[in-house]
């Protein structure tokens, strides 16, 4: 079979593109467009713009579509997504929660939360977001680092024959770039001699199906293929493929016997003669005592000589089967050890590479062939420069989409899509009145040619009380009064909000519009509540499935890169629990310096991924409030628990210091129980010095004795006032107090009883 060349393989790259890139992708592109237009107030085409303006009417539009697709992607990413790994065997339990920790560490590094964000916006206003997972092998001083990463959905194109939402059964996925050639160099300058060989196309062609002079805003497509060098003149727009395809690759299954270290075989060989030596004479032992119970019980004459020489038989035999059992378990031991195997699997590539060691061949149990599906990346230049290519150690495509209205194409419909139409409705309609206002405001004139000076007449028709003249002989000029407007087009305006709240299930409640009077606070919580039920049930049966997958893909590719010994810095972001380090692929050692295991092995583990339930889901803010409220109003959880759900400015510290507050309280209730101890025991050592007669001992003790205690209940007064005004100031200190009182107290004490005793 001839081998493909590496143009052959650009050209099929270009040609894939071309059938991914047909009249359907098309169309979905121009819709799509034209949602993110809307989305973006540029809501009238070249054409409408210039009609109306031909027409003297206004061109404004009364954009209802953008807090919609605000208030929706709110609600979406009000909470970040949580995975959670479930080990399969118990044993990858510990490594299990470990890698949701990864996966938290992975998304901070990212950004992640701001990228959701972005890829939830593509979602309602193109109908599709991307997720990317990528490798950066630079991270980390070369260690390497999983990132999550955003893909414009107008950039990947994807086999139209796939009807998984997910893609997941897509021949071929497309990411296609235009890039300006230095820019390719700055990305991958260890290829750029191929780069620099690549022919590309000067801005001026590069296709645009946008026309900025008519748009209210700029969009990547209007400056496209705006690209110069940097003594100013153009650069070449190169087109970049990348072609992600799925792949059967051969594997070798390999069992291998362990190679032995000569001296611990000889080690252990002797430890196990120690051990042996020890129990036969144990075992010898034994037997000479066993022999002469029996020995005694004859003389005794409680066993008759047959029944002595038959138990003695016995004792010997059971004696040399115990030995020879131990010997056996040890001698099995060793041979254990000597046999022990292990299981690889390599590819068969790296097999054909492996066979030619003797050292190898030698230690070769078994090798069994099978195949695995895997992600074959294809990246190249225009339509003949070949850059690279690889299989990825991960069986789903890294790129993991997340559509809205999901059609059984690979072109889900966007959110904004079903609203344009009220829109246009209501902009027409608003227009409409706004020039009918206009035309009463500045009235029209009928009047016969050279009847009056029209200069004259058009600057101060407007001009309250203004004398306008016109010729003799003429018909004085006729006003011409605009018709009274249609009321429907005022019902228009309202129904077509109502409308739009009807379809996307967004009020103007929970866009902060007030409301009326009548409606409660509980009301507001009900509508918010139902409104966001339509966007729930879309998190529950699309995005939620969507980013368990990207959780699985995510694991596949983590557990490939991280396989060296590494440590995670894991942030906690509510402040209430102290920032934690996590360790994996911790080589454990043996006496012999060789790494024979690993503490919390990454790389083959096995678990399930899957997003933690609800962690997605939106929430009333309020709602969620007001139940904490309750919860805390109840003794379900303290005041500290309740803070820690609010968006108090400072909280941290305030939770701090209510933290000291209630431990220096504790340390006060205590202190203040001790001292009522001792105070009672202090009456009775009066009572009992007074009644011995011992005058001295009671003036000098009970000098000391309410010395030390007027200076502790003092001092307790003094943490009280510190404790109500500046516990965050005064903890150290207070703390310090306490404890010198305490001890005074007991000094105080002990000198009363030694006086006591002495007398």
């Amino acid at each position: 079979m001839p081998r493909t060349t590496n143009k052959k393989k650009a050209e099929a790259n270009k040609t894939l593109w071309d059938r991914a890139n047909g009249s359907t992708r098309q169309q979905w592109r121009s819709k799509q467009q034209k949602a993110l237009d809307f989305y973006l107030n540029d809501q009238l085409t070249e054409d409408e713009q210039r009609m109306l303006e031909e027409s003297g009417m206004p061109t404004f539009t009364i954009n209802r579509v953008t807090p919609v697709i605000e208030i929706m992607k709110f609600f979406v990413t009000a909470k970040s997504p949580r995975w959670q790994a479930v080990a399969s065997e118990g044993s990858d339990t510990d490594i299990a929660a470990i890698h949701s920790d990864i996966a938290d560490y992975c998304w901070n590094l990212s950004d992640g939360g701001s990228l959701y964000s972005h890829i939830i916006q593509d979602a309602l206003t193109r109908g599709v977001g991307y997720f990317m997972l990528d490798i950066d092998p630079d991270a980390d001083r070369g260690m390497g680092e999983v990132l999550f990463k955003k893909v414009d959905p107008f950039d990947v194109y994807v086999d139209p024959s796939s009807r998984d939402f997910l893609f997941r059964d897509a021949s071929y996925i497309i990411i296609k770039k235009d890039l300006p050639k230095s820019q390719l160099l700055t990305m991958m300058p260890e290829h750029s001699l191929k780069i620099n060989k690549a022919k590309g196309q000067p801005q001026s062609e590069v296709y645009t199906q946008r026309n900025p002079d008519f748009s209210q805003n700029i969009q990547p497509d209007d400056i496209g293929g705006q690209a110069y060098l940097l003594d100013g003149s153009e650069d070449e727009i190169i087109d970049y493929y990348e072609v992600y395809t799925k792949v059967k690759v051969a594997y070798m299954n390999l069992f291998m016997k362990v190679p032995q270290n000569i001296q611990q075989v000889e080690e252990l060989k002797r430890d196990l003669q120690n051990q042996l030596h020890d129990v036969k004479r144990e075992a010898t032992v034994a037997l000479k005592e066993r022999q002469q119970k029996i020995d005694a019980a004859l003389e005794n004459g409680d066993i008759i000589p047959e029944r002595a020489a038959l138990e003695k038989k016995k004792a010997e035999r059971e004696t040399a089967e115990m030995i020879t059992q131990r010997e056996d378990m040890l001698k099995a031991k060793l041979k254990e050890l000597k046999s022990q195997t292990t299981n690889q699997i390599v590819t068969e590539k790296e097999f054909k590479i492996l066979i030619e060691n003797e050292q190898f061949k030698e230690s070769l149990l078994d090798a069994i062939k099978f195949y695995d599906e895997r992600v074959h990346l294809s990246c190249s230049l225009s339509s003949d420069i070949m850059l690279y290519e690889y299989v990825l150690p991960i069986n789903e495509y890294p790129i993991v989409p997340i559509p809205y209205m999901y059609t059984n194409t690979p072109y889900p419909m966007s959110a904004v899509s079903p609203l344009i139409g009220k829109q246009q409705e209501i902009n027409k309609a608003h227009q409409i009145m706004v020039h009918n206002a206009n035309l009463g405001s500045n009235l029209r004139w009928m009047y016969e040619e050279g009847s009056v000076p029209e200069e004259e007449w058009e600057q101060y028709s407007s001009s309250p009380g203004a004398l306008l003249k016109y010729r003799q002989g003429f018909q004085p000029p006729t006003p011409v009064m605009p018709a009274t407007l249609n009321s429907a087009f005022f019902s228009i305006t309202q129904e077509g909000k109502q409308d739009m709240e009807y379809m996307s299930g967004i009020y103007s409640s929970m866009q902060g519009a007030p409301t009326q009077q009548h409606d409660t606070y509980r009301g507001m919580l009900t509508i918010d509540e139902y409104g966001t039920r339509r966007v729930k049930a879309w998190m529950q049966t699309i995005v939620e499935p969507s980013l368990t997958h990207l959780g699985k893909v995510f694991q596949q590719l983590s557990q490939a890169t991280y396989t060296a010994q590494k440590v995670f810095r894991i942030t906690q972001p509510s402040g209430l629990q102290e920032d934690r380090q996590v360790e994996i692929n911790v080589p454990i050692w043996d006496d012999m310096s060789q790494a024979i295991t690993k503490f919390h092995d990454y790389a083959s583990a096995r678990f399930d991924v899957k997003v933690i339930g609800g962690s997605t889901l939106p929430v009333n803010r309020w709602a969620l409030l007001e139940e904490y409220f309750r919860w805390y109003q109840s003794g379900l959880i303290d005041d500290i628990a309740m803070l820690a759900q609010t968006d108090i400015r400072g909280k941290e510290k305030i939770m701090e210091r209510k933290s000291v507050y209630s431990q220096l309280k504790s340390q006060v209730e205590n202190l203040e129980k001790a001292l009522k101890d001792t105070s009672g025991e202090n009456d009775t050592l009066k009572r009992q010095i007074v009644q011995a007669g011992i005058r001295h001992g009671v003036d000098v003790g009970q000098g000391e004795m309410d010395k030390e205690f007027n200076m502790t209940k003092a001092q307790q007064k003094m943490l009280r006032g510190f404790m109500q005004n500046e516990f965050d100031m005064a903890k150290k200190e207070l703390g310090m107090k306490v404890d010198t009182a305490v001890s005074q107290f007991k000094a105080g004490m002990s000198s009363v009883k030694k006086e006591k005793s002495s007398s």
